[in-house]
């Protein structure tokens, strides 16, 4: 119902199509008043005897949440006996299946060869996702995914072929930490959630994306391959690692500028005086990829400042080697650390700077992309 109500919401026309099991969970009055729209049940009957053809030809996404093992049992093999395998053979549309089921069911050889089956016919099959099971049956993979999830696979069949499918896309977020002692460590306010739905929103326009996260206050995508990156050299080493076959790379990380010279090996302990923590410059990274970039890529730089912007900002794009930097003040409401809207200005090689007005980091994560396709096409 969730999943319902949140591509409802995104504008979409959802036509809900509920099997007798599912009406068992749950009434199909409750699907009306959130897609406000009639939900379909049956194959047979007055007046809906084509219901399956009609909505098979309208739909752009068929979303089967959650299936069943039987279902997608009879799904592999071409069953037509409701509305919605009938719908399914009828549909020239992208099929995306949510499996949910049992571990132990879902682990079975036979429903293994059943995805097998789907997966050849051309459906999407989203993985289930790890954790608490029925009472009683304990954890293990088989649980739907969260609808936010779906939703991000629903958003990535819709848009089909981008400027970006296929590309490598390389995304670094959130803030480093670098270790004072064990317990302690010099970091910064950043949340990543910037560098998140840049990720996010470059897997849904098809984008092969790596993301390299130092710490973060949000959830990361699962859908997204992942790489931890505690400090700035961690960081550093990862996107060397990633930078050969990168066709974007986008640091909106907030590494760390000083480190301790030296991290003790032990607690500080508190004592009449402080302490002196002597510090050093950390690597710049974008610096340090200039020369083995690979050829034709786009980079793209974030400068996060609270004096001089456009100058900072300017000098940032030369001595790095951008094509694009992203600035943002650091003290302007709405714009800084951990809040979910962003302004910005975006400078180009040519030295234009565009003012964004005020928007969620999502919206601007689009805009940004927007940006990134116009660059990659001119290349």
């Amino acid at each position: 119902m969730w999943l319902a109500r949140l591509l409802t919401q995104a504008g979409a026309e959802v036509d809900v199509v509920m099997t007798r099991g599912a009406r068992e969970f749950v009434g199909p009055i409750t699907f009306e008043a959130v897609t406000a729209r009639p939900v379909h049940t049956e194959i047979f009957g007055p007046g809906h005897a084509l219901d399956h053809i009609r909505l098979a030809r309208e739909a752009k996404v068929i979303v089967v949440a959650p299936a069943t093992a039987d279902f997608v049992g009879r799904a592999a093999h071409g069953l037509a006996d409701d509305l919605l395998t009938a719908c399914l053979l009828a549909a020239q549309s992208k099929v995306l299946l949510v499996p949910a089921m049992n571990d132990r069911m879902w682990s079975h050889a036979q429903t293994k060869r059943n995805v097998e089956q789907a997966r050849s016919l051309g459906y999407e099959i989203l993985e289930p996702a790890e954790g608490p099971l029925a009472v009683g049956e304990g954890s293990g993979p088989g649980r739907m995914p969260e609808p936010e999830e779906i939703m991000s696979h629903v958003g990535r069949l819709l848009e089909g072929e981008t400027p970006l499918s296929g590309k490598r896309i390389v995304v670094t977020a959130g803030a480093t930490r670098e270790p004072i002692d064990p317990v302690r460590f010099i970091s910064n306010h950043s949340s990543g959630k910037m560098g998140v739905a840049l990720a996010r929103s470059a897997w849904r326009r098809g984008a092969d994306v790596t993301l390299i996260a130092g710490h973060v206050d949000i959830p990361i995508p699962r859908e997204i391959p992942t790489v931890s990156a505690a400090t700035v050299e961690e960081m550093a080493r990862s996107v060397a690692e990633s930078l050969p076959s990168a066709d974007v790379l986008i640091m909106a990380a907030a590494p760390a500028d000083f480190r301790p010279a030296s991290a003790a090996p032990e607690k500080i302990k508190k004592g009449k005086t402080a302490p002196r923590v002597e510090l050093e410059p950390t690597t710049d990274i974008l610096k340090s990829t200039i020369g083995r970039r690979k050829k034709k890529s786009v980079i793209v730089g974030f400068a996060l400042e609270t004096t001089d912007g456009l100058k900072n900002a300017a000098g940032k794009l030369e001595a790095k080697d951008l094509d694009l930097v992203v600035l943002n003040n650091a003290k302007e409401p709405g714009a800084g650390f951990g809040v979910d809207t962003n302004r910005v200005t975006v400078i180009g090689r040519d030295g234009k700077a565009e003012d964004l007005e005020l928007m969620s980091k999502a919206d601007l994560a689009d805009v940004l992309l927007d940006r990134i396709e116009r660059e990659l096409r001119g290349r």
